[in-house]
Formats: structure tokens, sequence, C-alpha cells
């Protein structure tokens, strides 16, 4: 291959003057004006925001139920708790996330089992994940890697032969669809994340949605103490002020600010992905001239919402190792990332008996990938500086 310009990392000029993050929330004048208003209201948290927001959410999806929390962990704490996952049961897995999708399942004292990936989709092998199945398998916990679906049609009937509830992990792929089916609609319980770096914002924020009421019940009562003032519920009443808390749970609730920036996002939600799939696209025709370079494949009949752009060196075909080229394009001032550290490599999960070597493709992939920028606020001029710092950096090093 022709080498390009001198790389930046060995002294030449960089691709860009400014760093470029892989990712960064469009907060404009209408979602700025949305929480003034709801500022100087009459209520700043457990509001009326909050129940429109979730009826909205739930709404997009195509869900019964949408119930909101202070971030997605906790969103994703209350699924499991819902869904009744405790102590001595098994929740399935995968390594190729944040930890606080496992950490979830340890918080029920429940124990995480960590399925390899598929090669090609990068998401959870589902003929490994059957074989995992022992009778100690309470729930199947997916996720959308980058923002692409599972394979929800073999999902769910691996999850109707074992009588297994599907939690799943969407906190990248809100607006993703399966099969013509939104995600969140899918599933028996669907976490999504509204962190700066996700399809729309809430500063911090998560939602569950389900169709069922009993999860929807359960959800709403964990998220407040374990508390209800339902009086159909109570075991005693001692008059219109009266509350029980029926079980321990948490203060995890989502603020009335939280949700007037998350309905002013949601109107452009759509907007925000069709960008994201333009930058994708863009990504996927210059990458196809790259040799050292492989893209994730879709499972068939699914639509990404593209939260994240993932790139995998094919380090046979190069001369240096993954950590010079994410170096390299650092200094060529693009803000390249690595999504994820398998979960079990953290020493926490090291010191509960967890080795290295349980998952082989996710462990290969991790030392292979790099995230590359990829949000709505990105100009034309961004996308191409990231795809010339790739071709400059990945063409250098080319055997």
């Amino acid at each position: 291959m022709k080498k390009l310009s001198k790389l930046a990392i060995h002294g030449g000029q960089p691709v860009r003057k400014t760093f470029l993050p892989y990712g960064k929330q469009w907060v404009s004048d209408d979602d700025v004006e949305a929480v003034v208003e709801t500022l100087t209201s009459d209520f700043l948290t457990t509001g009326p925001k909050i129940d429109q927001f979730e009826e909205e959410l739930a709404k997009y999806v195509g869900a019964k139920y949408g119930v909101a929390f202070a971030n997605g962990t906790a969103a994703l704490h209350a699924a499991c708790f819902a869904a009744g996952v405790g102590e001595g049961d098994e929740v399935i897995t995968t390594p190729m996330t944040f930890a606080a999708t496992a950490n979830s399942i340890l918080y029920q004292r429940a124990t995480p089992v960590f399925s390899d990936t598929n090669p090609d989709t990068w998401n959870m092998d589902l003929q490994k994940v059957r074989s995992l199945i022992t009778d100690q398998t309470k729930a199947i916990l997916p996720v959308d890697y980058m923002g692409n679906p599972c394979n929800y049609q073999e999902l769910l009937k691996i999850a109707q032969d074992h009588d297994l509830t599907i939690i799943e992990d969407a906190a990248h792929a809100l607006g993703a669809t399966d099969h013509g089916r939104k995600v969140g609609s899918i599933s028996d319980l669907t976490m999504f994340s509204f962190h700066p770096v996700k399809q729309i914002t809430t500063g911090e924020g998560g939602i569950v949605t389900t169709n069922r009421q009993d999860y929807y019940e359960k959800l709403i009562q964990f998220r407040t103490h374990g508390m209800t003032r339902d009086s159909s519920k109570l075991l005693e009443n001692h008059g219109p002020w009266y509350y029980e808390m029926q079980f321990l749970g948490f203060n995890y609730r989502m603020t009335d600010l939280q949700a007037a920036l998350g309905i002013s996002q949601l109107k452009k939600l759509d907007s925000f992905i069709q960008r994201r799939k333009q930058i994708a696209k863009k990504y996927h025709e210059a990458f196809q001239l790259l040799s050292p370079i492989q893209t994730s494949n879709l499972p068939n009949g699914c639509d990404s919402s593209w939260h994240l752009y993932v790139i995998r060196l094919k380090l046979e075909e190069l001369t240096t190792d993954r950590k010079t080229i994410f170096t390299a394009l650092q200094h060529e001032n693009i803000g390249v990332n690595v999504h994820y550290i398998p979960v079990y490599y953290q020493p926490y999960y090291q010191h509960l008996g967890y080795k290295k070597g349980i998952c082989p493709n996710v462990e290969q992939l991790y030392e292979e990938i790099i995230t590359l920028p990829l949000f709505p606020a990105m100009s034309n001029e961004d996308v191409e500086n990231v795809i010339t710092a790739i071709q400059k950096v990945i063409e250098h090093y080319a055997k």
C-alpha cells in the first residue's frame, strides 16, 4: 500500500487541529428551554414530566409500560429484581459489555454466567447460550452490542423452551429493530440508557419497558424504596397519609428535569438515528477498501441504531499491534476508544473466581477492536477526518 503523509505520532501534522471525541450529546436551545420551564414549575421530581416521558418512550418502542430510573444501571438492576432473579440463580450474559450489565446480576446475589460471542455479529453466540443453561438458570441477559439487536427470534425460542425470562440490555439500541419490531417491545424486560453518548440523553437516566403489568408494578415500587400508597396493596391503612415499605427497594427515581430533557430529545430521536446511519454508511464504504479492517455483520432482518462504530483489526496484515494503532489515531486528534474490556478481566470478577480463557472469541475480539467517533452532531468534515486518519494510520502499518 502507498504510505500517506508522516504520522503525527512520528512528528507529522495531525489530520485535524482539535480533538474529536468518540461520542457526545447534542443539546440545543429547545432542550434548554424545556429544562428551564420545568425548573421553574411546581415539580422538580416525582412530577408529571416523569409520567409523560415514560408514556412517550413506551409508545415510541411499542411497549405497554415504561418506568424511568436515575440511570441505566439502576434500571437494569430493577429489571433483574422484577424478573425475580435472586440468590442461587444463574443469569447468562455476555462479557463484551460495560461492567454494569453483570453487576446488576450480582446486586441480586445471583451468578453471572458468561457466554462467548458470535464471531460475525459480536453479539452472544446463541448455540453457546443453549449449552450454558442449567437447572439454576433464571434468565438470559443479552446486550445489543453497538446498537445491533441480537437474534431475538431464536433467543425467544430458547427462553420459551426452558421457561426463562429475557432481560434485554438495550443501552445501545434505542430505535433499532428486529424483523420490523422495535427493540423495547420484544423482550420480557428491556433497559435503555440515556447517558450523554447514547441516542438521546437525560444527562444520566434509564428506563425499563415491558408489556407485563406485574413487572411494571414491581419496577414502580422498587425505584421508591419498596414503598407503596396503593390502598389495594396495603396490609394496614391508617389514613390517607399512610404508605408501606413492603420490600427492600432503592431510591432510583428520575427527576422531572431529566424527564423534561428526555421528552425534548425524544422528538429528535429519529433524525439523530438517521444521521448515525449516514455516518456508519460512509465508514462502511470507505473501509471496504482497507483490507486490514473488518466490520461487524448485522443479523438478518435487523436494523441497527448505531450507538457505536467498532472496527476490528486484522493484526496478521499489520506490522504493529492494536495499542500502537490506537495511540497513532489519538495523535491524529481522533478520539478512539475500546468497547469493551471483557467484564471478567476486572479484578473484582477475578476475585470472585472467574478466569481468563472462558470466552475465547470475546478475548480475541478485545485484542483487535477500536471504537471510532460516531454521534449526530459530527459534521461531514469530521467524518472525513476520521476516514482520512484511519487510512493514513492503517496504510502506514500495513504489510
